[in-house]
């Protein structure tokens, strides 16, 4: 019944009530990398969600579009600007997917969306965290997300997936809140940028 129902709309009520709360904070951050990004405070982006449904995930921008001499993007790290760095700090680049929420495309708590180039690296078991909607947090994301191996964070997305319940998702986002509050392993790290999954690691 919660899974199917109630996580919904805890889901939709508690994402709107922290949309209206922080709707200042948004405001500013947006209008901020307007003038930063020339018009483009956001960034869309193709993920897989639930059954893999294509929907486009959004976020702040955080870095620049700045290319190479061979027209390929520079590496995360040179294109992360100052004011980027900071929105990542605080975690607040994460903030505009609580509108994929209310939207239906993601839930506050569940495996975190990925790519699309990743699903053919999936094992059968692997694949069932498509099963329900991705998450702004999960449990891999409160239990060391990139200081732990894909292989642990898929374990620890399927353990979600088999165990959803309502006070494991408050359980989730308690964890969460705390982490945010201290810092702690929540934002990838620029010196230690997480590996892209290439199906053994």
């Amino acid at each position: 019944m919660y899974k199917s129902i109630f996580k919904r709309i805890l889901d939709f009520s508690l994402s709107l009530i922290i949309i209206l709360l922080i709707s200042p904070i948004l405001f500013f951050i947006t209008v901020l990398l307007y003038i930063q990004n020339k018009g483009t405070p956001f960034f869309f982006q193709e993920r897989p969600g639930k059954d893999e449904k294509a929907f486009n995930i959004i976020k702040f921008k955080t870095m620049t579009d700045e290319k190479d001499k061979k027209g390929q993007l520079l590496p995360d790290n040179q294109r992360l600007t100052k004011l980027g760095r900071f929105i990542r700090k605080l975690s607040i680049d994460e903030l505009p997917q609580l509108i994929n929420v209310l939207k239906g495309d993601m839930s506050l708590v569940g495996p975190r969306p990925l790519l699309f180039k990743y699903i053919p690296l999936y094992s059968q078991e692997q694949k069932c965290r498509h099963h329900v909607k991705p998450g702004i947090t999960g449990w891999a994301q409160v239990n060391g997300r990139n200081t732990i191996s894909w292989t642990k964070k898929f374990e620890l997305d399927i353990y979600y997936v088999n165990n959803i319940s309502f006070m494991f998702d408050i359980k989730i986002l308690w964890m969460t809140f705390l982490k945010v509050i201290q810092r702690e392993g929540v934002n990838q790290s620029e010196n230690r940028p997480m590996q892209p999954f290439n199906g053994t690691n």
